[in-house]
């Protein structure tokens, strides 16, 4: 095992992922000359040159429309967001031709491209840069979405995601960016679509992904200490979703909190709360909690982001409302 940054962990996904493959380029603001906006590329142009790791002008509808044209010809582009917040200019290219390309080609084209990018809160970003839109996509068929939460998940998913010739949707977090862990020496990827037991239990079961799973480990180190055992799954992929996985746990604690970063309406929790009870509603022995950010548009303030976003105190809360504590 070595110990990367987040950021590192991304770089040589990318890297390892362009040795290996000529057909695949990174392209987006910021990606090469100045090493990426958040330094997730750096390196690269120096190593791959300027026609594999391509500066665009801001337009993000332009250059993801470029790299849907080229991924249906035959290239394997990444093509990186600033935020997944100014992916709103460029939707149109992502869900109407690459994740609808494949059928209404007739299996002619397919579209095997990256979106790769930081999502949801970042701090005092307010409205409009504090985001999440991992159920935003997921709701498109055609379409992939994975969500690590650490180098190690991060590195091993990107490599699986740019092998892989559909179009994925890979979201990051700019709080996540300097964070460090083990990642396994050499070659090594991580299926799509297959959630982790990051810590086991047998009182409830938390599920959560991205970079507020971290509230989630708080809140069972807390919990630990009162005697309730906190089994943590950690999605990794929003869709394809690991419902098996999701069930066997729930089986077992008979309990169950979300925590998402989200607003309340529609979101990632809500599918997963459908499928329990649609599957496992006999072993449950209290209703489902889930945890989301206030149903308003982000604030600007530190202390109303605060009350904003779920913590780890309202995932202690939570978990004794369900065992009735």
């Amino acid at each position: 095992m070595k110990t990367l940054q987040f950021r590192e962990a991304i770089a040589e996904a990318m890297s390892e992922e362009m040795r290996r493959d000529d057909s695949i380029y990174l392209m987006g603001e910021e990606v090469a000359e100045y090493n990426g906006a958040y330094k997730a590329s750096k390196g690269m142009l120096d190593e791959f040159g300027p026609e594999r790791v391509i500066d665009t002008p801001i337009s993000e509808l332009g250059f993801a429309g470029v790299g849907v044209g080229s991924a249906m010809i035959g290239n394997r582009p990444i093509i990186e967001f600033m935020t997944f917040n100014f992916s709103l200019v460029g939707i149109d290219q992502i869900i109407n031709n690459a994740a609808k390309i494949r059928q209404m080609s007739g299996g002619q084209f397919n579209c095997p491209i990256v979106f790769r990018g930081p999502t949801a809160s970042a701090g005092q970003l307010a409205a409009t840069h504090s985001q999440a839109f991992e159920s935003w996509y997921a709701n498109c068929p055609g379409l992939k979405v994975v969500v690590p939460s650490n180098p190690a998940d991060a590195k091993g998913l990107l490599k699986s995601a740019i092998r892989d010739d559909d179009p994925v949707i890979f979201m990051e977090s700019e709080q996540m960016y300097g964070d460090k862990g083990e990642v396994p020496e050499g070659e090594y990827t991580i299926p799509i679509g297959v959630a982790e037991i990051k810590r086991e239990g047998t009182d409830v079961t938390i599920i959560s992904f991205g970079k507020i799973i971290k509230e989630a480990y708080k809140a069972a180190d807390e919990l630990e200490k009162e005697g309730i055992s906190c089994e943590i799954i950690d999605l990794r992929t929003v869709r394809p979703m690991d419902h098996d996985a999701i069930l066997k746990s729930v089986k077992k604690t008979n309990r169950m909190v979300i925590l998402e970063e989200a607003w309340p309406f529609g979101n990632v929790a809500t599918e997963i709360i459908y499928h329990v009870q649609d599957k496992a509603f006999d072993y449950l022995d209290a209703p489902i909690v889930k945890l989301n950010t206030a149903d308003t548009p982000a604030p600007y303030s530190p202390t109303l982001l605060a009350e904003w976003l779920p913590n780890h105190e309202d995932v202690i809360k939570a978990v004794k409302k369900v065992l009735y504590r």
